[in-house]
């Protein structure tokens, strides 16, 4: 059987270097031959490989060992043999089928890098991303680092990553551990970082939740005392009951029910309630975010503005970090408004 595979591959091999001289006005004489390790003999002409790899350009210019042979030899060993007829087809038409990168791909990543051919090692790295399991993986991050194929590389650190509980338990990773203690630390304190860098990711979203919340929290502070919404509105203005709840802003019902708690409660001079701790914060925002020139009628604005610039050691940093970052979850939520008010716009242009 396989001799026969030999055979098979050395015939197709000699139809296809037949069809490609006869189309691209080459020498019929080829002057080189490939030798594989199943001793697989391929004719090729040294002007197309001296021109696509410098390495086998190089080896061209060496001189001949055997110079009773009319040809140069270059024996390409220790792949199979229809990879290297993969390889040296792609030396000739730039481009390599979907069959050979599925079948031999990690050959052709291997020949590609010691023969310097990048759009071959390209192809392959693409072609290997897309065949990753948790399985193959620790291999062919290997071959990958061996290889100087960073887009590969990348890919398997991501899959990693992702899957580290199953890739733990392959073979793959109990040979990494037995033979490169190395590697296995850089791979354990990379995961470590991406872990820490996820957790990062979830507390900035986290706090960013709480940051726009506090954005729409006095925006609707606003909208009641200036407009009057439901139950609660301006001293100057009754509100209009027969509303319904407001659908402008989700937290108007809740904030609604803290004004008005906030108003009547006996306890917010010692401080001894929770919920009018929280009303006091807010309109201390409110004083720290508000720029009207006019009256505010945001309850306590005009007066706690004067306490802050009186008690300076009263506005902490992180007092002010915390007021930065709700303008800045203001200014990005009304940027995000603005362009899904704008697309609908753009659709109809494009239309």
């Amino acid at each position: 059987m396989h001799y026969s595979n030999e055979c098979m591959a050395e015939k197709q091999t000699m139809n296809f270097f037949d069809d490609f001289i006869k189309f691209q006005s080459l020498p019929s004489v080829a002057d080189v031959r490939i030798l594989t390790s199943g001793g697989l003999s391929i004719p090729a002409h040294s002007s197309i490989l001296a021109s696509v790899s410098p390495v086998l350009d190089k080896i061209l210019d060496r001189p001949q060992k055997r110079r009773n042979s009319p040809e140069k030899l270059i024996p390409i060993l220790g792949v199979p043999c229809n990879a290297v007829v993969a390889f040296v087809r792609f030396l000739y038409l730039s481009r390599c089928v979907d069959e050979d990168l599925a079948r031999y791909g990690l050959h052709l990543l291997v020949l590609s890098h010691v023969y310097s051919v990048p759009h071959l090692k390209r192809a392959c790295a693409r072609a290997l991303a897309g065949q990753l399991t948790a399985e193959n993986v620790v291999d062919v991050l290997q071959l990958a680092r061996q290889c100087d194929a960073p887009y590969l590389n990348v890919k398997c650190l991501k899959l990693l990553a992702e899957d580290f509980g199953t890739v733990e338990k392959t073979e793959g990773w109990k040979f990494l551990q037995d033979h490169d203690p190395l590697l296995e630390l850089e791979l354990l304190q990379f995961l470590d970082e991406a872990e820490s860098r996820q957790r990062r990711r979830m507390r900035n979203r986290q706090d960013q939740s709480l940051y726009l919340q506090l954005s729409e929290a006095m925006e609707c502070l606003q909208h009641i005392c200036t407009e009057g919404c439901t139950n609660v509105g301006p001293s100057d203005k009754e509100p209009d009951t027969r509303k319904g709840p407001c659908k402008k802003f989700s937290t108007c019902s809740g904030l609604q029910l803290l004004i008005r708690h906030f108003a009547t409660c006996k306890k917010r001079v010692r401080g001894r309630c929770s919920h009018c701790k929280r009303m006091w914060q807010l309109l201390r925002l409110h004083s720290s975010i508000c720029d009207q020139p006019d009256p505010c009628k945001v309850p306590l604005c005009r007066q706690l503005k004067l306490r802050m610039q009186l008690e300076k050691k009263g506005e902490d940093g992180r007092w002010r970090l915390l007021v930065r970052k709700v303008v800045s979850a203001k200014a990005i939520s009304t940027l995000s408004k603005r362009k899904r008010d704008e697309e609908p716009d753009k659709a109809w242009i494009m239309g």
